[in-house]
Parts: structure tokens; C-alpha cells; sequence
């Protein structure tokens, strides 16, 4: 009975064996045809390139495309992956909705990284939705509140304890934490509401998932790390179920009544709220940090842009406000503000193939395209950091979206053809970021008041910018590895009457 038990292991072991060397071969026997792009399949069997791509994605597409050209597909976790680096071919991806999806991997990305699975996920139905907040009056709406709400925290005796004293603290903590909280009181929270305690928590949390959340995508989490992982993903959860704005047409509660409409139950429309919390509130913080910081370690720069803001002054001794309509009319500042996404933004846009397609390239090529593939651009690399296109790329220049008379510049060239996407922050095509308005404001709002509401400045004016935290790229905005020390305390002759007699919902339309 010993023997013939021992036996069968044997034969159980011999054939999960067989099995996986199947599956290796199956995996690794993928050759390229004709007409097809080059493929790179890596050493690691199955893994191919996935180890090298999560930890770097922007060094190592960089090496791919040093090797293979404007167009390849690499092998990653079982998944080939084709990657096109040509701003000028970005169409024939963007407008293929027949051939190319992007829902399927939006939801496997959902369910990996949230844990929600919403029922009948329509994104065209989504945008729609998200349409009446994020534009128009909606966008009006969420403007003002936000604005109130970035006044509230810069004036309050957390910011402002002692006018005349220097406070210290690190720059990206500085931004992520004041632009979350006015972000979650103008989403979340109660209008007008500013509960420090509860805002703090909910912001402890949700810094705690979000340094976790790459490695979630990826599925590289640690046991320990999983668990904690879970632990503030149901802490989360909790907190937002036990938040909800009482007013009838806040942005949450009309996001609930959304995923009623959809069919969610209520289990679903607790688990999202954490998917919109993330989504709404992850770059921002990080994109004034950056713009902050730029300004401070490149002195030509501040000072052009605080020369654009000075501009606006009001007479000595009046109480006016200062129309905030005109912060549309700031072509120095936009430049600025465009220049740190052009060096900091860096999603990618993946779209899993249906069918069989042919990729028309704008230079004439042609590549087939296999189901079950997918197709990825990463605008961080192209257009935004290809030489051809932006000289010294990897340096900040305030003015290189101005034309010489101060208009906006948008004619960039590569390959002797004008571009249509010469920088891509909020991607492109059906799929552009629908809030990208609301997120502009908010920056602009954010920074345009601590420039003239706070003596900001480096606690060494000779520390550079941090580097980037490599794991980030693919997932919005970049995050620093590490912090920026700065000192900042109320201006002596403060300018805050120039917002404190606005009263209505226009006075802060941007």
C-alpha cells in the first residue's frame, strides 16, 4: 500500500512536470511573422521583460527603443505587449474602437487594485456621467468649492500659527496633504466642512495605499505587504461608507445614485468610492509639488512667473478682490505649469486587440497586430522626452511653451512633420482625461495662492529637485524619492484681499 502511494506521487510530480514544460514551450516557441513589429521575449521564460519593465518602465522602453525602433512587442508576464513610439502614428491606436479595447484591462485593473467589479461597465457611460461635473456649470460648481476650501486650510492656525515665524516642512508633504484635504472636503466631505481629524485620517490611509498601489497592479506585493494592503483597503472603505456628504447634489451622493442607475449594489458603492477617491485625488498633490519646486530651484523662472502675478496688483489700501478670471490670461504661468507635466506625467495608454488588425503607420509602414495582444503608448518617453522633439528634454524650461511675443507655442516638429500630440498629460483621443479642467484649476488656484499669500523658499537654496521614484511610472503622476525641504511663513504685506470679496460661483470660474 506504501509502495503504490509513493508510486502515485511520483507519477502526480512527473506529470505537473510535463505539464509546465508544455506550457514553457507553449509560452516560449512564439516566434515573429512577417509584417509583424520586432520581438524582444526576454531570458525569463514566461516573465520575459516584466521584472526590468516594473522597476523602471521609462529606462528600459528607452533601451527598447534604442534597440528595435519606434515600434516592438516585448513579452511581459505572459502578456505580449506592443509598444508604439511614434506621436504621429498615436491615432491609428486613439480612434480604433472596432479593433482595439479599453475597458477589459480597466476592469482587471479595478478588481486587482480595489477589488470592485462594477456591474455592466460602460466607460462611454461613465464619461457621461462624469461630463456634468467636470464641465460647465458642474465644473463652476467644483471650482468654487475647491477654492473656498484651499483658502480655508492656506488661513488656517494649522498654516498660520504665528505669522511671523518660519515654518518647516517637506514640499511634497506641504502640497499632497493640503491639496488631498481641500480635494476630499470638496468631493467627500461636507461643503464648507473643514474636520481636520476626520480629513487626517482618511489622508493617513489612503498615503499608505497609495505607495503600495504599483506594486498592486503588478501583483509583486509581499506577504506582509498584502496584508497590510488589505488592512487600509477595508479601513478605507469604512471611512468613506461612514462620510458621506449629506447634500442631495454633491458629487458623492450623484455618484451614488450613478451606480444605483448601473445596477451596484451596496457593497459595489462602497468598494468604488475608494476607486474615485484615488482617482480624483492622486495627481494633483504631486503636480504642485513639482511646480513648486521647479520654481524654487530654477530662480529665473519664479521670477518671471511671480512677474506675471504682480501684474494683477490692486491700488494700495483697496479691498477688492481679484478677478480670478483672469488667471486664464497667465501665458508665463501655463508655460511653466505646462513644462512640469510635460517632465512629470507619465501614464500609459493600453488597449487589449479584439482581432487581427494592421497598424497603419504615418510614415507608410505597415505592422500586424495579433489578438489577444496589447498595444501601449507612454507619452512620458514620446512625445514629451524625445530630443527630436524638445531640446534638452530632461531639463525645466519655463518658457517652452511661449512663442517670442508671448503666445502660447504649440507648433513642435519631429521627422519634419508638425505634431498633433507634442505633450499628452491627460492622454488623448475618446479617452482623454475628462477631468483635466477641473485638475488645471485646482494647481493653478493651489499655487498661484501660497505664491502670494506665503514667503515660500529652500531651507538650502543650493538643494536640487529630488530624483523620480521609478516604480511610479505608468501610473499618473510622478512621485519623488524623497522630499524638498522649504521654510515658508504669511507674506508680511500679504495680498489676501485680493480673493477674500469674492461671492459667487463666476468670481472663481477659471
Amino acid at each position: 500500500m506504501l509502495y503504490s502511494t509513493h508510486r502515485t506521487m511520483i507519477w502526480t510530480i512527473v506529470l505537473l512536470f510535463c505539464g509546465l514544460l508544455v506550457l514553457y514551450l507553449i509560452a516560449s516557441t512564439r516566434s515573429r511573422l512577417k509584417n509583424e513589429p520586432p520581438l524582444d521575449k526576454g531570458l525569463i521564460p514566461w516573465l520575459g521583460h516584466a521584472l526590468e519593465f516594473g522597476k523602471d518602465a521609462a529606462k528600459f522602453l528607452t533601451r527598447m527603443k534604442k534597440k528595435h525602433g519606434d515600434i516592438f512587442t516585448v513579452r511581459v508576464a505572459g502578456f505580449y505587449v506592443t509598444v508604439l513610439m511614434d506621436p504621429n502614428s498615436y491615432d491609428a491606436v486613439l480612434q480604433d474602437t472596432v479593433s482595439l479595447d479599453f475597458s477589459r484591462y480597466a476592469q482587471v485593473l479595478m478588481q486587482r487594485i480595489f477589488s470592485v467589479r462594477l456591474p455592466g461597465y460602460d466607460p462611454a457611460t461613465q464619461r457621461t456621467w462624469m461630463g456634468k461635473h467636470f464641465e460647465r456649470e458642474g465644473l463652476t460648481h467644483l471650482n468654487t468649492m475647491m477654492y473656498l476650501n484651499i483658502y480655508t486650510l492656506l488661513s488656517s492656525p494649522e498654516i498660520l500659527q504665528n505669522s511671523q515665524d518660519w515654518k518647516k516642512e517637506g514640499l511634497f508633504s506641504f502640497c499632497y496633504r493640503l491639496l488631498f484635504r481641500a480635494g476630499y472636503l470638496t468631493l467627500f466631505g461636507k461643503e464648507h466642512s473643514n474636520n481636520s481629524g476626520e480629513v487626517t485620517t482618511v489622508y493617513r490611509e489612503f498615503r499608505k495605499f497609495d505607495n503600495l498601489l504599483a506594486k498592486i497592479a503588478r501583483s509583486t506585493l509581499k506577504s506582509g505587504e498584502k496584508k497590510t494592503a488589505g488592512e487600509v483597503r477595508e479601513q478605507l472603505w469604512d471611512l468613506l461608507s461612514m462620510q458621506t456628504a449629506e447634500e442631495s447634489d454633491s458629487w458623492q451622493q450623484s455618484y451614488r445614485r450613478f451606480l444605483q442607475e448601473e445596477g451596484a449594489d451596496e457593497e459595489t458603492q462602497r468598494r468604488a468610492m475608494l476607486l474615485q477617491l484615488w482617482t480624483t485625488q492622486c495627481n494633483a498633490g504631486p503636480a504642485a509639488f513639482w511646480f513648486l519646486g521647479f520654481l524654487l530651484t530654477n530662480p529665473d523662472a519664479m521670477n518671471a512667473v511671480m512677474r506675471e502675478i504682480t501684474s494683477f496688483s490692486l491700488p494700495a489700501g483697496t479691498q477688492q478682490r481679484l478677478p480670478l478670471d483672469k488667471l486664464q490670461a497667465t501665458p508665463v504661468f501655463d508655460s511653466a505649469l505646462s513644462e512640469t507635466l510635460r517632465l512629470t506625467a507619465a501614464a500609459t495608454i493600453s488597449r487589449e486587440v479584439l482581432q487581427d488588425k494592421t497598424l497603419y503607420m504615418a510614415d507608410g509602414r505597415e505592422y500586424r497586430l495579433r489578438r489577444g495582444d496589447r498595444v501601449c503608448i507612454f507619452p512620458f518617453l514620446s512625445p514629451q522626452m524625445d530630443p527630436e522633439i524638445h531640446q534638452d528634454p530632461e531639463k525645466f524650461k519655463y518658457d517652452r511653451f511661449l512663442n517670442a511675443d508671448g503666445t502660447e507655442k504649440t507648433d513642435f516638429y519631429r521627422r519634419g512633420r508638425m505634431l498633433k500630440y507634442y505633450t499628452m498629460p491627460w492622454g488623448a483621443g475618446k479617452n482623454v482625461c475628462v477631468g483635466r479642467h477641473f485638475a488645471v484649476s485646482t494647481i493653478k488656484q493651489f499655487v498661484f495662492m501660497v505664491l502670494t499669500c506665503l514667503d515660500l523658499e529652500l531651507c538650502d537654496p543650493n538643494m536640487p529637485m529630488p530624483p523620480v521614484n521609478a516604480s511610479r511610472y505608468g501610473f499618473g503622476m510622478l512621485q519623488p524619492d524623497g522630499d524638498l525641504d522649504i521654510r515658508y511663513r504669511l507674506k508680511t504685506q500679504s495680498p489676501a484681499c485680493w480673493w477674500s470679496g469674492a461671492s459667487t460661483e463666476s468670481d472663481y470660474a477659471l
